[in-house]
């Protein structure tokens, strides 16, 4: 397997290439105004170490993948162009309105409780730019008013002479009969002919979300057309960028659903958060080959730090109506959960609790952190680990980006240590203390509120500055052992790496499984073939477009239950495609039964309320081949640590006096080796700090346990 992929973050751009049996990682500073000088850098660093010229090995290849945050980042300075919204008449102002939550979703809890300080974020599309339709499907998909197709051409004429760049079609109940948006867009295309000089494009709002529920289903297609621009444009230049380079294959584009496309089978919306969704695809790959059973996936990079859940059996959790920014979408994404603790994040002092609070505003990777003597003024959790002696300023990120102490003393002093009446140096603790005990929260609480205990998972630390704040976290969390796993400085790269080109097809249902008023089970069941047919059908088209061999096609079918008019939906994975008895359809509502007992607590469920079937689900995918991850367990021989490289002091949390601690090479990485701490192992992609207490223990492929003593 010869193999290039990609994460595009918003510091660091990273690189796995994963060549035949050897597998390197490149790193390098993300380069915003041009993606491919951050990826050429990276690449390269990766060349050099196999002795092969960039072409040379994109010309040999399989595959180059990307996952980017090109479009958060697009989405965040809201750079895009302007939007016109053709909604149905009477619904004009179901996206201004926002179902009376814009104004606090997207936001910390704390910011969401400030309702007198509320305020919605500024329109994507304001009002003046959306327009009333004459239509109107009913929720059978009967046409209850039918278009009137003189209006549409008045109303898309109006947005265009307002300066539309691009058409939204959201129409009641498309997802159900979309007939009338398809006729729209033939309205639009007699207007305005694609081959014109002016053209724009218009989406239709069935065709980028398939389920019911207008708002959301309006800011997803919203979003879509708003970030499509600046994603054809900067993956275009990265692709053009490959070409130029010798690679002649298509180039492929990670997406937040956990599976990748080629770029004529993507979805701007797809490509949000991909970067991090990468990393939980690497996680359920590393716990099935290495048999760590539940994991917690956990990122430390430059800018966030990103939190996802692995359960036993290759379980992950979804979110089908995440809030991505400020706005509630209706696209199925692996569920994560992001802070501002990255290596980048700002600290700045608290003036309620004469504290300091961390994040979520980051200095990036330009000017970045103020070590970085780039221009940055503000100190950050990078600073402070400086201050208190863990990283080498003369060998950060392998010596590319010489380290400023200097510079971080100064931002520290201007910024915190007056106002917290502290030395730089406790400043920088506390700062340290505050941010492992976030990141701790952070992941306790994404566990408990789904029922589980840390204890009972393997807590997973990688992104750049994972195994630097690892013992911290573990600190926090109370658990003994924490585990850096195999590439964890580019871990998110090498899980973009191992992700299936997969499509995820909706449809809203209305299939009721049992009725309480007349006792019986759902019957029609041809009704309900041709449906999933039809997802089916729809995923084959996209990996066939692709040039994937229909053979190797494979599909899985979800759906989302409740029991009667409740509100809470449960996603059910079953092993059926068809229902051809009524013994199947027992055999679901078993399944959700068991899975909603898992969920809510056993004796919580209510058939009796009846059981019904809201969202049909296929997944289409054609598996690939994966990087192959060793057993992680412990060396029953310990070999002993290798001479150490240096000896400095530093400062740890908990300590008054600075503290003589080794600082050791990449030769301490060899499978069986024992560290106690403090220590520090120094890397070309990243640094091991391993705390007073706890003893690093060198696992197979690079892979590190910290295990308290």
């Amino acid at each position: 397997m010869k193999r290039v992929s990609v994460d595009i973050g918003g510091t660091f751009t990273d690189c796995f290439v994963a060549w035949e049996e050897r597998y390197v990682e490149g790193k390098a500073l993300t380069t915003h105004h041009n993606l491919a000088l951050g990826f050429n850098d990276s690449l390269a660093d990766a060349c050099n170490q196999l002795n092969v010229s960039a072409s040379s090995l994109l010309s040999q290849v399989d595959s180059v993948r990307y996952a980017t945050t090109l479009g958060t980042n697009a989405l965040i300075e809201r750079k895009g162009p302007r939007i016109g919204l053709l909604v149905t008449s009477g619904f004009k102002h179901t996206i201004p309105l926002s179902r009376a939550r814009g104004y606090g979703e997207g936001l910390p809890e704390i910011e969401q409780m400030d309702i007198p300080n509320a305020r919605r974020p500024p329109p994507i599309v304001p009002i003046p730019m959306i327009r009333e339709v004459r239509e109107r499907i009913d929720y059978l998909g009967d046409v209850f008013w039918r278009l009137d197709e003189e209006d549409v051409r008045l109303r898309i004429r109006e947005l265009v002479d307002q300066g539309a760049e691009a058409l939204v079609v959201m129409f009641t109940n498309s997802v159900v009969n979309p007939v009338h948006e398809l006729r729209v867009r033939e309205i639009f295309l007699d207007e305005y002919p694609a081959h014109l000089l002016g053209a724009i494009p218009m989406l239709l709002s069935h065709q980028v979300a398939g389920r019911k529920g207008e708002y959301a289903r309006g800011t997803s297609t919203i979003i879509d057309a708003f970030l499509h621009q600046t994603m054809y444009h900067g993956l275009g230049t990265l692709e053009l960028n490959l070409r130029a380079q010798g690679y002649d294959k298509p180039m492929l584009v990670c997406h937040n659903s956990g599976g990748m496309a080629q770029l004529n089978s993507t979805d701007a919306l797809q490509t949000v958060h991909s970067g991090p969704v990468s990393g939980i695809a690497a996680s359920e790959n590393l716990a099935a080959q290495a048999e760590l059973g539940n994991v917690v996936a956990t990122d430390m990079g430059g800018t966030s730090f990103d939190i996802g859940i692995v359960v036993q059996g290759g379980l992950k959790y979804y979110d089908f109506n995440p809030v991505i920014d400020r706005w509630l979408v209706s696209v199925p994404m692996v569920h994560l959960v992001t802070l501002g603790a990255g290596g980048g994040s700002i600290a700045r002092f608290e003036r309620m609790y004469k504290t300091v609070e961390i994040g979520p505003q980051s200095a990036g990777s330009d000017p970045g952190p103020a070590c970085y003597d780039r221009g940055g003024m503000n100190p950050t959790v990078t600073d402070a680990d400086l201050m208190l002696g863990y990283l080498d300023p003369g060998n950060y990120a392998n010596g590319r980006i010489p380290l400023n102490s200097k510079r971080a003393r100064q931002a520290l002093e201007d910024h915190l240590c007056d106002e917290l009446d502290m030395s730089p140096i406790e400043t920088s603790k506390l700062i340290k203390r505050q941010v492992d005990g976030n990141m701790a929260n952070g992941i306790a609480t994404e566990l408990r509120t789904r029922g589980y205990e840390p204890k009972d998972f393997t807590i997973l630390a990688y992104g750049g500055n994972g195994p630097l704040h690892a013992c911290g976290i573990a600190n926090g969390l109370g658990v003994s052992r924490i585990l850096a796993p195999p590439f964890s400085a580019t871990f998110s790269a090498c899980g973009a790496g191992n992700v299936n080109q997969m499509h995820i097809h909706e449809m809203s249902t209305w299939t009721v499984l049992f009725n309480p008023n007349t006792k019986s089970l759902y019957s029609d069941f041809d009704a309900f073939n041709t449906r999933v047919e039809e997802l089916e059908r729809r995923g084959r088209e996209d990996l066939l477009r692709q040039g994937m061999p229909p053979e190797h096609i494979r599909y899985r079918l979800e759906v989302d239950m409740r029991y009667g008019n409740q509100r809470v939906q449960t996603a059910v994975v079953t092993s059926l495609s068809r229902l051809r008895s009524q013994a199947d359809v027992l055999k679901i509502m078993e399944q959700f039964y068991a899975r909603y007992g898992e969920r809510y607590g056993e004796g919580s469920q209510s058939p009796e309320a009846g059981v019904r079937i809201n969202t049909l689900r296929v997944c289409s995918f054609v598996e690939q081949p994966t990087v192959k991850f060793e057993k992680l367990a412990i060396s029953k021989i310990s070999r002993r640590p290798p001479p150490a490289a240096a000896e400095r002091n530093c400062h740890f949390v908990g300590y008054e006096q600075a503290v003589k601690t080794l600082v050791f090479g990449e030769t301490a990485l060899a499978e069986g080796t024992a560290i106690e701490g403090p220590a520090i192992v120094t890397t070309r992609a990243t640094t091991y700090l391993v705390e007073p207490g706890w003893t690093f223990h060198a696992a197979g492929q690079g892979g590190v346990w910290f295990v308290h003593r």
